[in-house]
């Protein structure tokens, strides 16, 4: 997110200043917006006033947009805040974190069924945003040192994804120069298919990007097939092509509800795999977690060996400095809930998102794209109504609720869908009160504006006291 200077001779007074509020209760001079003050104003009152501006952000329990986790338990609260001081990358000075961060790493090598032959290696990371860019890096490298040692150019690689992807896959490919081959979506098709991918790799390819729970439909690409597909290229033409696992939303979900199915380390080809701590992790942003399935995985020439902060510390990160907190309540969550009750958050997680998509589907105005619904999100279309998804989602809006509207990549870009994230604190009463007003917010939008007029009149004002 880009901000921009502000012309402040282009403004008047009150867009520039922050008025007195409270009658002067708390300061009796207006404050600059964009300005650093002068002057400084008491704890108290600098407080007051961000809190109250802060009263117009959306309601957190209300957002259905985000799968970013927006409740903890108050004794995690508590571990964050004791340890929110702590940079995460002192490790000299913090050791403790550092081999908490270390058990974490190898609970989820573990939870990603890394053969006990493979010397997995992993960090943390300030989201999967970070972890794709240098899990897809160190694959770049690998494929570099490889044609350099056959003696081939090293000048065009390319990357092969599907437009299911995260925005981040494709920052990776223009921030890191790497050619960005994007297999466009089908109309009832939307993830990427073994075949897909077949016919766009080539000698060049550093590595494929897989999903698991897409970010626009909470699917998953067949991970499978296409690392089947990918040994059978190996064996007849010699390309030895990885698979990194964007395992943002459904990698803290599979382990848990689909044990049994083959997405992971598992899989040959899958050599690397991200995921979101501060998404299905049940953990407060940001934190991301990156799994090397070998130490091999990883070139040595991306490590940084630090030593100026006491002790020598290997580095692989685009950060740097950051907050110990969210690791230490990401080991909190581990040991806290253990596999049984990260299981039952999610069977519940997914009951009510079943429990909303059949409610929705027997209206008759809806349509669910992911219709067998692996993980705890809806994404639909309307269908029989006179107004599009942008006019419902601001609609519900006005009620509080935060729905997303948005087209889908090329070339299923001209469907409009809306998208409901079901998050661990919103109950099957939450549920049946967001259906509530979706059908109420629908009568509304299908009515003439006389109808509405009408209808307002006929309920009359009932706090109207005489």
């Amino acid at each position: 997110m880009l901000s921009e200077k502000k012309n402040l001779d282009e403004m008047d007074d009150h867009e520039k200043e922050q008025t007195t509020t409270y009658g002067s209760r708390y300061f009796t001079k207006s404050i600059p917006k964009y300005i650093v003050p002068d002057e400084g104003m008491p704890p108290r009152a600098a407080y007051q006033l961000i809190h109250d501006e802060l009263n117009l952000d959306g309601n957190p329990a209300l957002n259905l947009a985000s799968f970013v986790t927006t409740w903890m338990e108050p004794e995690a609260d508590l571990l964050m805040v004791e340890s929110m001081g702590k940079n995460y990358v002192d490790n000299d000075e913090y050791p403790q974190t550092e081999v908490i961060q270390d058990r974490v790493v190898n609970m989820l090598a573990r939870l990603f069924n890394a053969p006990e032959d493979c010397k997995s290696v992993g960090s943390a990371t300030i989201g999967s945003s970070e972890a794709i860019m240098l899990g897809l890096l160190a694959h770049k490298w690998t494929w570099r040192s490889r044609m350099e040692a056959e003696g081939k150019p090293t000048d065009k690689p390319n990357i092969v994804m599907g437009a299911d992807v995260h925005t981040v896959w494709e920052k990776f490919a223009r921030y890191f120069d790497v050619e960005l081959k994007l297999i466009p979506l089908r109309e009832d098709i939307y993830t990427i298919t073994a075949e897909d991918v077949v016919k766009e790799i080539d000698e060049n390819t550093i590595a494929v990007g897989a999903v698991i729970g897409t970010t626009f439909t909470g699917q998953m690409d067949p991970i499978e097939d296409i690392n089947n597909a990918l040994l059978e290229v190996k064996k007849t033409k010699g390309w030895d092509i990885p698979i990194h696992v964007d395992g943002a939303s459904g990698g803290f979900i599979a382990p848990f509800i689909y044990p049994d199915l083959p997405w992971d380390f598992r899989l040959e080809q899958v050599r690397s795999i991200n995921v979101s701590g501060h998404k299905y992790g049940l953990v407060y942003p940001g934190v991301g977690w990156l799994v090397f399935k070998d130490k091999s995985d990883l070139p040595d020439d991306l490590i940084f060996n630090i030593n100026y902060l006491g002790g020598l510390m290997p580095n692989y990160s685009l950060n740097f400095s950051k907050g110990s907190n969210t690791i230490i309540a990401q080991y909190y969550n581990f040991i806290r809930l253990g596999m049984k009750g990260y299981t039952k958050i999610m069977e519940n997680m997914l009951e009510n998102a079943r429990f909303l998509g059949k409610k929705l589907e027997e209206t008759g105005k809806f349509e669910i794209l992911n219709d067998k619904i692996l993980f705890p999100l809806i994404a639909v279309k309307l269908k029989n109504c006179d107004f599009d998804a942008f006019h419902l989602s601001e609609h519900l809006r006005e009620k509080g609720w935060i729905v997303p509207a948005y087209t889908l990549p090329p070339n299923a870009d001209d469907i409009t869908v809306l998208r409901m994230v079901i998050k661990e604190s919103f109950s099957k009463d939450m549920v049946e009160m967001l259906f509530k007003d979706i059908m109420a917010s629908i009568k509304t939008l299908n009515q003439s504006l006389n109808e509405r007029r009408k209808a307002i009149d006929e309920k009359g004002n009932p706090t109207l006291l005489y």
